[in-house]
């Protein structure tokens, strides 16, 4: 074949182009630190980063929701230990108050801390996180529990303005892994503990007002096992959040370690490794420069070098 200063200078061109594009591929990684910008620099890589990039922003919304059901039961448990420090001063104060000993004023006395107490235990079962009621089931927004009176202020009861379907748990679920839920309890029903339909803790509370008005000791007295069943329901109660707890910081510590998996082989498909792309620069900024320097010769040559 014969080779011409025509052809000679046009496998130039191409040799100069090709290493001009080789340079700027390099010059791109380097000042962007990835190992493409565009998807048609290897559009198979791209697809993977990017489904690389959404499993990464999953898991952080699977974290984000796991973070606030655990603070979620953080509160709830710190909201039962109220209420059952209330239940247990009920308790201490009735059996106080069933002592044949104690005066009609002291019974009185008793009385009036107790109905302190009572306000104490709804108004930690009515505790909130943010804008949420703990225990009020599906209704989060709305005060679930409320002490009934009547006319005349005295105390009749509790009632519940929570989820009330009987079909309905009134659990709240959240979904903290890709096919995972975990039900956070909060259906306040259990804390009202219905032993016989119309008999709750509200009727027990009423009993133990009725009998301290009455000062009736022996009626006192038979209620001392109810206070213990009422107690034991809330620290029951208390327990199953505590499990809840117990499985939502196992589901974060998996979580996290799916970040740092997700995290580490994004960057090996996205990042550079800048050491070697500095050394890969450099060669084929010296080929660039060589193809330069090889360019001034022949495009140089013209019919004036032959006469």
């Amino acid at each position: 074949m014969r080779v011409t200063d025509s052809l000679m200078s046009q496998n130039f061109l191409r040799n100069l182009s090709t290493n001009a594009a080789n340079v700027q591929k390099y010059q791109t990684q380097l000042s962007t630190l990835k190992e493409v910008s565009k998807s048609s620099d290897d559009p198979l890589r791209v697809s993977k980063i990017i489904d690389l990039k959404g499993n990464v922003t999953q898991n952080k919304q699977y974290n984000n929701t796991i973070s606030d059901s655990i603070d979620f039961t953080n509160v709830q448990d710190s909201a039962l230990s109220s209420a059952t420090d209330s239940l247990q001063r009920i308790k201490t104060l009735t059996q106080y108050s069933a002592n044949d000993a104690l005066s009609d004023e002291g019974r009185q006395a008793n009385k009036a801390e107790i109905e302190e107490e009572i306000n104490n235990f709804v108004s930690a079962l009515n505790t909130k996180f943010g804008n949420r009621y703990l225990f009020a089931g599906k209704n989060t927004t709305e005060a679930p529990f409320e002490v009934q009176r009547d006319d005349d202020g005295v105390f009749t009861g509790i009632n519940y303005n929570g989820t009330t379907d009987p079909s309905d748990k009134g659990n709240l679920t959240r979904e903290i892994a890709a096919g995972v839920t975990i039900e956070l309890s909060t259906d306040g029903r259990a804390y009202l503990n219905e032993q016989t339909p119309g008999n709750d803790i509200g009727t027990f509370f009423k009993d133990v007002l009725t009998a301290l008005d009455k000062n009736d000791t022996k009626a006192l007295s038979g209620l001392l096992t109810r206070a213990d069943d009422e107690i034991d329901n809330v620290v029951n109660n208390r327990s199953k959040i505590g499990a809840i707890y117990n499985s939502l910081q196992a589901t974060k510590g998996r979580n996290e370690s799916e970040k740092l998996n997700l995290d580490s082989t994004l960057s090996e498909n996205q990042d550079i490794d800048l050491a070697e792309k500095y050394t890969q620069y450099m060669m084929e900024m010296t080929a660039y420069q060589s193809s330069m320097m090889m360019g001034t010769k022949i495009l140089q040559t013209s019919i004036l070098d032959y006469l």
